[in-house]
């Protein structure tokens, strides 16, 4: 349900991306004397979405007549209300649970997603709004799966499940040639009735299938309830702590290497997801959006390295070969460090296409190694705080989108196909990558932290940390 959910995630935050292309009528190129839709900042044929005689078939009155201005400030628009929740939606699944917070930011979303024909044909700024309030529910859904994981996976596997989350790039890499399919054969309102519908349906299903912890699932076998609530070290009446120790939390060093590390990652996955259809049309004339494939594989690959990466590295902490806090490190300036360098190689090689799309592929493909370092290590250093600190760094990381697109538009803006200021471009990317992994693996660790358990205010009783059973009368348990 998580790999579904993550997919479907994704699918409801870039579907107006690819829709707009069809959404919007068509200028006449007067110089080729084909049809050109334009989207933000690159310039999409609408030959990549259907054939000329499919194109015919799609009314233009089904069309607006949206300047770039308008387009822009309808993408932008979902960025207002995902970076308003990350930070309360993570401390609201530690609250309440993270399934209903998951579930119901899914379920808000999907009816707003079905929603989105309506609200275009009535004003662009009745867009603006829906898809401000659509980025509001779901930038609660990422920090809440962390508070999930905390009650339903045992340690030594966590890596792997919050592998699941990368299933986000499996929901961009499926999403694209399915919406474009259904844009030439039905129309574009049918990418949000397929992606909405879907959507709806995962949550009612979810909402019968998931439970918020294995003492509250109807179905689960007694064995299997022991099985993980032994490995979690939490076979008893643990108390959730009834304040955030914010103070703890804010000058802690291990909590500023996730963010410091986590803005690094995020801003560079933007910046190169985000603007490489327009390096390879301007520098290497080239559109990468007209090969559905090559845009899709390195969405592919990160996954799987999300995945290969998870498994090795809870391998290694569960033989013994490396402590967590070292598989955290090592795992992370792979994924992290490593990128830093392939930009580096980008600034002398980067004119060459072929070097070009290999180095841009490989810095994502290693990208999904995250999921093996930094990515979960809330849930290592305070797994009752993990929705908070994972809501911290990403609310800051999600200003890398506007960040990255201001900053190369200010250095390519007077002169897009100069390969020389895309250069500076990938020194920033560098720097940025190196600096924030280097953060991490000076400050970053994988031990529990005291404040995890931060002593109740008006309790003199004796505070426990994760991981040591109570007895019935709620003290410490004596072997």
């Amino acid at each position: 349900m998580v790999i579904f959910g993550f997919m479907l995630n994704y699918a409801l935050r870039v579907n107006f991306t690819i829709a707009l292309v069809a959404m919007v009528k068509t200028v006449v190129n007067t110089t080729t004397g084909t049809n050109e839709t334009i989207a933000g900042n690159d310039t999409i044929t609408t030959t990549t979405l259907a054939t000329t005689t499919e194109q015919s078939a799609i009314a233009e009155a089904d069309k607006f007549e949206w300047d770039a201005s308008q387009q822009a400030l309808m993408l932008g628009s979902f960025f207002w209300g995902y970076v308003l929740t990350e930070l309360p939606g993570g401390r609201l699944a530690e609250v309440v649970g993270g399934r209903r917070v998951f579930g119901y930011s899914m379920l808000w979303a999907s009816c707003l997603t079905l929603l989105t024909p309506l609200a275009a044909n009535a004003h662009y700024i009745a867009v603006v709004i829906l898809r401000a309030v659509l980025g509001f529910f779901l930038g609660a859904s990422w920090p809440a799966i962390h508070p999930l994981t905390a009650v339903w996976i045992p340690p030594m596997d966590r890596s792997k499940f919050i592998a699941n989350m990368m299933a986000s790039s499996l929901g961009a890499a499926i999403t694209m040639p399915i919406c474009g399919f259904l844009i030439a054969t039905v129309g574009w309102q049918s990418v949000f009735y397929f992606t909405g519908g879907l959507g709806l349906a995962w949550s009612i299903i979810w909402f019968l299938v998931v439970f918020e912890s294995p003492s509250t699932h109807p179905r689960i076998t007694p064995e299997e309830r022991n099985e993980i609530e032994g490995a979690i070290n939490a076979a008893g009446k643990k108390k959730k702590p009834s304040y955030v120790p914010w103070k703890q939390i804010l000058t802690s060093a291990p909590v500023w290497a996730i963010i410091l590390t986590h803005g690094a990652s995020v801003f560079g996955f933007f910046t190169v997801v985000n603007q490489l259809p327009t390096y390879m049309k301007n520098i290497l004339n080239f559109n990468i959006k007209e090969n559905g494939l090559l845009s899709s594989l390195p969405y592919f690959g990160k996954y799987a390295m999300a995945v290969i990466s998870s498994y090795l590295a809870d391998y290694l902490r569960k033989s013994g070969k490396l402590t967590t806090t070292q598989t955290r490190k090592i795992f992370t300036a792979f994924a992290v460090m490593a990128p830093g360098f392939l930009m580096i190689i980008q600034v002398y090689m980067g004119e060459n296409r072929t070097w070009a799309v290999a180095i841009f592929t490989l810095s994502l493909f290693l990208n999904g190694a995250v999921t093996a370092g930094y990515l979960g290590n809330g849930l290592d250093i305070a797994p009752n705080f993990s929705g908070t600190i994972f809501g911290m760094a990403n609310t800051l990381s999600s200003f890398g989108g506007f960040v990255s697109a201001y900053m190369v538009g200010v250095l390519t803006n007077e002169n897009p196909k100069s390969y020389a200021q895309w250069q500076i471009v990938f020194w920033i990317l560098a720097v940025i990558y190196i600096v924030g992994s280097s953060a991490y693996v000076l400050m970053g660790t994988g031990e529990l932290q005291a404040w995890n358990n931060p002593p109740e205010k008006d309790d003199a009783k004796v505070e426990t940390e994760e991981g040591v059973p109570l007895n019935e009368r709620g003290t410490v348990a004596v072997k």
